[in-house]
């Protein structure tokens, strides 16, 4: 066996438009915590990185750049949960918050909550349950590979 192995992800990055309305958003919404800060070359801060509960060693960056910031058509990461108790108390949590999103849906494998950013960006929750439910035939859902 090889030493090249991956063991986790380190961070996850979001492009955004204006890094100070983020990273309020994102400290409201999933409890970020900005801890380090990233200046350019003139000394402007144009990204941070910190810790998001839950995440265990897994962090957060956002950077700024309004040209890559927004809707890409995908959700570029699906955070875990737990289950469907948990996505219901996301929709809860998003509600009090004034966030828009979709409700608890049915997956392809478990239950999912989809919202967006304050630059269209797409994050689901996505429950590590599973629901039970053969989603295979349905259109947008996954299905066993041939």
């Amino acid at each position: 066996m090889s030493d090249a192995v991956l063991t986790g992800i380190h961070h996850v990055k979001f492009a955004v438009r204006d890094l100070e309305k983020s990273i309020e958003w994102y400290e409201r919404v999933l409890g970020f915590k900005a801890e380090l800060e990233f200046p350019d070359e003139d000394g402007v801060v144009r990204g941070v990185a910190g810790p998001v509960p839950g995440l265990g060693d897994t962090g957060l960056a956002l950077r700024q750049n309004p040209e890559a910031a927004g809707f890409n058509g995908f959700d570029p990461v699906s955070f875990g949960i737990a289950d469907e108790a948990a996505a219901q108390a996301w929709v809860a949590h998003l509600d009090e918050q004034g966030v828009e999103h979709s409700g608890v849906v049915n997956a392809s494998i478990g239950w999912i909550v989809v919202f967006h950013d304050p630059d269209g960006t797409e994050i689901h929750l996505y429950s590590f349950a599973a629901h039970g439910i053969d989603t295979s035939k349905m259109a947008g859902h996954a299905r066993p590979r041939a």
